[in-house]
């Protein structure tokens, strides 16, 4: 991998190696914790005696765990500005890892320790919280270092954000399928992103000591001091875009053919101190154009978010028996992310509807008839609605179209907007469209309670 002629060579692709670890690193915070809900269930729905009869009390940890894993990522999308300004890259990056470490290590901990269940519960959420912080300073930092790098480095970045959600299901799976306790197979499941959080520091301290990361760092300036920050107006926007998650996903958007293609200066999330904003559109000229888009990025992680996992993980398999300790791993999980990186990876070949079609926003909004459909399989416990699709074969269906057109749908409307103004403004509506990404993150988040308590 390399970008200028007279550039160094990325000798083994070890540059690239690196960002792969790094884009894998971001996002394990969340799917960890996500594809844990299982464990948190179990430790939190156990029965209780309260004056002498046996009570069980709801938690709704799948739904907390959503809202407090996606409030800071909105919260700290719109503060990114003001920690890019006044907090170092190296503090941003390594601090939010080293902090990320330490309260997966309180995680693991507390797998030895017996609590009272509303402490647990406290404690737990409070984690989730402040991991998911760090987390979003982190990836925010992340996707700006890595746009002065030529632009294969940004898609093998997001090619390990892509991942992480898999590589915590297996960790999950090979938990699971492990002879050892229940007690012991959590701790060795929790022990894994603090070895993978460990190995993305070390690399992130490795990285300046490379000579071609030298050379595009040190040749475009300080990352502090903004300098990624040329979006070219020459050639056609053709934007190349892939997102994690996450249900969360970043933009990078780049002109082919363009200065900051040859140059490693694409930039996918940083700022532009020291550029002249004369002629650019205001944020609300730029909103106007690319509202629709916006509006498709927001309720397509809306829906996406209501049902999944909050509803999702509590759907039971119509074969009880050995597989029923694999069944959520597998047909929730595992399905979901892989079928969500498909779709993304799709739209590097097919991009229909297209950005000015109608049928566009019909179709995202269309992808609102997954949520009865989910709540309507075999979700327990439920206290109004019928079952409709007991069998695992439908469920696992459901969940395989659910996730590939989200994936699809949220990659469309992330690359469609930049399209829709001039190059100048496409950093503008870049920030928009992340920010109203989150925003549909948290109101997915907040919408799977009251959709919780209806099934």
């Amino acid at each position: 991998m390399t970008g200028r002629p007279d550039a160094p060579q990325d000798r083994g692709c070890v540059v690239g190696t690196i960002f792969f670890i790094l884009g894998l690193g971001t996002l394990l915070p969340w799917n960890f914790f996500m594809t844990a809900s299982l464990y948190f269930q179990g430790r939190l729905n156990s029965t209780e005696l309260s004056n002498g009869t046996a009570e069980q009390k709801e938690y709704y940890f799948n739904n907390w765990m959503t809202f407090l894993s996606q409030l800071p990522l909105l919260l700290f999308t719109f503060l990114n500005s003001f920690l890019y300004q006044r907090i170092s890259e190296t503090i941003r990056i390594a601090g939010s890892l080293v902090f990320i470490l330490l309260l997966f290590i309180l995680t693991a901990v507390l797998v030895k320790v017996d609590m009272d269940q509303d402490l647990f519960f406290s404690v737990t959420m409070a984690t989730i919280w402040f991991i998911n912080s760090f987390g979003a300073v982190l990836q925010g930092s992340l996707f700006g270092l890595v746009g002065l790098l030529p632009l294969k480095y940004s898609a093998v970045f997001m090619s390990g954000q892509g991942l992480a959600g898999t590589f915590a299901a297996i960790a999950m799976l090979l938990s699971l399928a492990s002879d050892v306790d229940s007690e012991s197979a959590a701790l060795g499941y929790f022990i894994t992103p603090c070895v993978g959080t460990l190995i993305t520091l070390f690399s992130y301290l490795l990285l300046p000591r490379l000579e071609f990361a030298q050379y595009y760092l040190n040749r475009s300036g300080k990352y502090e001091e903004g300098t990624t920050d040329k979006l070219l107006n020459d050639g056609t926007p053709v934007e190349t875009l892939k997102l994690n998650g996450h249900a969360n996903g970043s933009l990078t958007d780049v002109k082919p053919g363009s200065e900051a293609e040859a140059e490693g200066e694409a930039c996918p999330g940083g700022t532009r101190q020291g550029r002249d904003p004369a002629g650019k559109a205001s944020v609300l000229e730029v909103f106007k154009k690319i509202w629709v888009m916006a509006f498709c990025v927001t309720f397509v992680f809306s829906v996406t978010l209501s049902v999944f996992p909050a509803i999702t993980v509590d759907v039971q398999t119509s074969f009880p028996g050995k597989w029923e300790r694999y069944f959520i791993a597998v047909c929730c999980f595992l399905v979901f992310n892989i079928n969500d990186w498909l779709g993304r990876t799709v739209t590097t070949l097919i991009h229909w509807p297209g950005k000015d079609s109608r049928l566009f926003p019909l179709l995202v909004v269309s992808r609102v008839v997954f949520v009865p459909l989910l709540m309507l399989c075999n979700v327990q416990k439920r206290s109004y609605l019928p079952v409709w699709f007991s069998h695992d074969a439908a469920f696992t269906v459901i969940m395989a179209l659910f996730s590939v057109s989200s994936g699809y749908f949220v990659c469309l409307s992330m690359s469609y907007a930049p399209q829709l103004v001039e190059p100048k403004d496409a950093e503008t509506a870049g920030a928009l469209m992340t920010f109203f990404l989150a925003l549909g993150l948290s109101i997915g988040g907040a919408l799977s309670f009251p959709l919780r308590r209806l099934v």
